[in-house]
Order: C-alpha cells, then sequence, then structure tokens
C-alpha cells in the first residue's frame, strides 16, 4: 500500500499500525465492546456480554483479548470464590472511542442520505 497523499513520508511501521487498528476496530465486536465500556466503567465479563447482545462467549473473549492485546482494555482478575474478572478502558481505549465519536456524529448527520442513496439503488436494480 502506497503512502497516503496527506503523509507522503509516512513511517512504514505507522502505515502498517494504522491497517492492523483498523482493521481490529472496524470489526463489528470491537466496536460494540468500546461502546459498551465506554458507558460502564467497569464490566465483569457477563456483564458485558449482556451489553454486547449476540456475541458468542467465544468471539467475545477473542475480542476483549485483542483490544488487550492493544492497550485498549485492562483486564482484572478478582481473587474471589468464584473468581470474577473485570475490564475497562484504559486511556488509550478512551482515546479511540472519542475518535469513534466522529463516526457517529457522522452517521446521525447522514442516515436520511444514506437511506436515500440506498432506496434509489435498489430501486434501480429490481427495475
Amino acid at each position: 500500500m502506497d503512502a497516503p497523499l496527506c503523509h507522503p513520508d509516512l513511517d512504514p511501521r505507522v502505515e502498517a499500525l494504522v491497517t492492523d487498528v483498523i482493521g481490529r476496530v472496524a470489526d463489528k465486536w470491537t466496536m460494540i465492546v468500546l461502546e459498551a465500556l465506554t458507558q460502564h466503567p467497569v464490566l465483569r465479563f457477563s456483564e458485558l456480554a449482556k451489553e454486547v447482545s449476540g456475541i458468542s462467549q467465544k468471539m467475545l473473549t477473542q475480542t476483549v483479548r485483542a483490544m488487550e492485546r492493544d492497550g485498549l482494555v485492562i483486564r482484572t482478575v478478582r481473587p474471589v470464590i468464584p473468581p470474577h474478572v473485570d475490564y475497562r478502558l484504559t486511556d488509550l481505549g478512551h482515546s479511540l472511542s472519542e475518535a469513534f465519536c466522529g463516526v457517529w456524529l457522522w452517521a446521525e448527520a447522514n442516515v436520511d442520505r444514506i437511506d436515500r442513496a440506498r432506496q434509489d439503488f435498489d430501486t434501480r436494480k429490481l427495475g
């Protein structure tokens, strides 16, 4: 992939990181987990599973592990019986959440335009 026009001298490590991070955070489950942890500062695994409806336990585990690896969440095991695990966003996770706020604002401002474009497209395809 060539460096973007706005950054012609982009460090290849930065380019690789952006590509990797976009792939991770554009993942549906990562976005929803990020949103849940933004709304609830600390969630136990079971609470997080309830907030992220439709996700399997396996996929939730994979998602939070990947987020932990990227430094977006902190996983804390509480030494109680039975043990439970809490998740919370790191400062890095919060900053990513703030960056995605712009996407939500864009979607809110453009939902009607997107709906019309989709309807126009579907009408052309059916006609």
